[in-house]
């Protein structure tokens, strides 16, 4: 319940966001309207459609954004008529005539006013309205969202959505009821009842103009977080405790999902391999896995008298991929002496889902232990995990004896391999693996890296300098400003869906100054599945010796799957540089940048 109360306050705040304000318009327009055949309908069909369209676009990816730019496109050609209604009477009697005779056929009621007696009109507008409400996103919405596209398509996440929806309704209507009192006083003071309607015609089409030029979604979204986000994130801090670091995004279930940083996270300090390792908790059922990889399906009882090493993962992940080479070795050195290594394959993209993508990149990095799928997060939940990677280790009595999250502590880590088959009356091998890591998998120049992973999809954006801002869920033309260190921006026509960017027309790119090693950037052909070129410059010029692995030396390249793109790696001093890719073909979907 107290996650239903979260949403709903979150969402009774939109309407102190300046996001919010092309919609108010269309709000007040209705307030010398009785409110409960024009008021009430039109807050209705807003919130439910928002909370369809929200519930969609979270659980259903790029296809769900593409739609809704049609009812987007839609919704703005309706309130424009709306608006023109206001400012023009007549043209309100002849608009309107058709929808008050459906809605009296509906409703076997008599209008009493041309636009005012059935509720569809109202009904419509507020359909329109939900369309067009999407930038209004705080903390509290960003949890629902991302709790969605953990978990997938839930009552739950409906209910929060609706939740959330209720709330800003709820704080629409207020402004709505006010609104009557005050205009109501006004025409009996004034005598100005015709100048009102034409005045708020005027504001409509102001609103509609907004939202058409993607104003909504670019400066007045990025006002609205400044003003709305720390009164929504102390509701958070309040009835929801920190279960992870700040910087980490908990979905409403409370499992969080977030990677590691670039450098080594460092885990509580453990003892010596002599000494006992305490207790942390029981290996819980791997029964949530939707599939199996490389083994048939494995249970906690089976692996019982093993030491099970637990890695959670997920293929795009530079952290993830980094730490592998340590937990292919181990799995092959002690395979013998009881060690079973489970991947339990936890998606961050909506492409690491799909398992043909996942069985590939398992053969491809040389994984040959068994695999859980975890796509609906069953098992990632059940370990109250938060991180990409996390290693969990479980002695041979199926209890968890220490775990890890991020890069790095390798040695320790292996130490503990070797105290729990020890304990279990193994023979251990004496020593540690030596790895020599290669590509994307070798491990990062730590004190060199000043730049931090960064997301493209508008969800998780930062530090994007593109004049204008961010257009959400329809094309828009970008011009790549001029980016500072850890800024970056787009060139050419691209539509920004929630997690990436896709590029509409061939030669358009990214821009990103960055100091580091390398740049990684996970990308994606389009949705015909085409190889899209590319070229990639740095200050300007060929990378050279610096080029990446999927790169050459002419910074040329090819995206063929999805998955994460070595594109740069230094060998000279690391300095402040700007990077660019140009992508010779349309139809690239950009995900996120890593540095190594």
């Amino acid at each position: 319940m107290f996650l239903l109360l979260l949403a709903y306050l979150g969402g009774a705040l939109t309407i102190l966001s300046p996001c919010i304000l092309p919609v108010l318009p269309f709000v007040f327009a209705r307030a010398d309207r009785p409110f409960s055949r024009s008021g009430l309908p039109m807050l209705a069909g807003m919130a439910l459609t928002f909370a369809a369209v929200a519930t969609l676009a979270a659980v259903a990816g790029g296809w769900a954004v593409a739609a809704n730019q049609f009812g987007r496109l839609a919704a703005i050609v309706l309130l424009a008529f709306f608006g023109l209604t206001l400012l023009f009477p007549g043209l309100s009697d002849w608009m309107t005539r058709p929808l008050v005779r459906l809605g009296n056929r509906l409703s076997n009621t008599v209008a009493n006013e041309t636009a005012g007696a059935s509720v569809l009109p109202s009904l419509l507008l507020g359909v329109a309205t939900g369309l067009l409400w999407a930038p209004c996103a705080g903390p509290v919405l960003g949890l629902i969202l991302t709790g969605a596209a953990l978990g997938g398509a839930s009552l739950g996440t409906t209910l929060l959505l609706l939740a959330y929806a209720a709330g800003a309704a709820t704080s629409l209507a207020l402004a709505l009821l006010v609104g009557g009192w005050v205009f109501a006083a006004m025409k009996r003071s004034l005598g100005a009842g015709e100048w009102i309607r034409r005045g708020l015609g005027v504001a409509v089409l102001a609103g509609v103009a907004v939202i058409a030029l993607g104003l909504d979604t670019g400066v007045l979204t990025q006002v609205s977080l400044a003003s709305t986000a720390p009164l929504e994130q102390s509701l958070v801090d309040k009835l929801k405790p920190e279960t992870s670091p700040p910087s980490a995004v908990l979905p409403p279930d409370g499992s969080g999902i977030a990677r590691s940083d670039n450098a080594t996270m460092a885990a509580e300090p453990v003892a010596a391999r002599s000494e006992t390792l305490p207790v942390e908790g029981t290996l819980p059922s791997l029964a949530g896995a939707t599939e199996w990889l490389n083994s048939p399906p494995l249970t906690a009882d089976q692996l019982k008298g093993k030491v099970v090493l637990i890695d959670f993962w997920t293929y795009s992940c530079i952290n993830c991929l980094r730490s592998l080479p340590y937990v292919r070795a181990w799995a092959e050195k002690y395979k013998d002496q009881g060690l079973v290594v489970i991947g339990v394959h936890a998606p961050e993209f909506a492409f690491e889902k799909q398992v043909g993508n996942v069985r590939k990149a398992v053969g491809d990095l040389g994984i040959t232990y068994p695999v859980a799928i975890d796509n609906n997060y069953a098992i990632w939940r059940a370990f109250n995990n938060n991180y990409w990677p996390a290693h969990y280790f479980v002695d041979a009595r199926g209890r968890i004896r220490y775990h890890h999250f991020g890069e790095g502590e390798y040695d320790r880590s292996e130490a503990v391999i070797q105290q729990l088959l020890s304990e279990a009356g193994k023979q251990v091998s004496a020593g540690t693996v030596s790895v020599a890591a290669a590509g994307a998998e070798a491990a990062s120049e730590g004190s060199d890296v000043l730049s931090p992973e960064t997301y493209i999809g508008i969800e998780r954006a930062e530090n994007f300098v593109s004049p204008g801002g961010e257009v959400a869920g329809m094309p828009h033309s970008y011009q790549p400003g001029s980016p500072r260190l850890n800024e970056w921006g787009l060139r050419g026509d691209w539509t920004i869906g929630g997690e990436q960017a896709g590029l509409n027309g061939s030669g358009g790119g990214i821009v990103y100054r960055f100091h580091a090693r390398d740049l990684h950037l996970v990308l994606g052909p389009g949705l015909d599945g085409k190889p899209v070129r590319f070229r990639v410059t740095l200050d300007g010029a060929a990378p050279g010796d610096s080029h990446g692995a999927d790169t050459g030396a002419d910074g040329r390249g090819v995206v063929t799957d999805q998955r994460l793109y070595q594109l740069v790696r230094q060998t000279g001093p690391i300095a402040d540089q700007t990077f660019e890719i140009t992508f010779e073909d349309a139809g690239v979907q950009a995900y996120a940048f890593t540095f190594g």
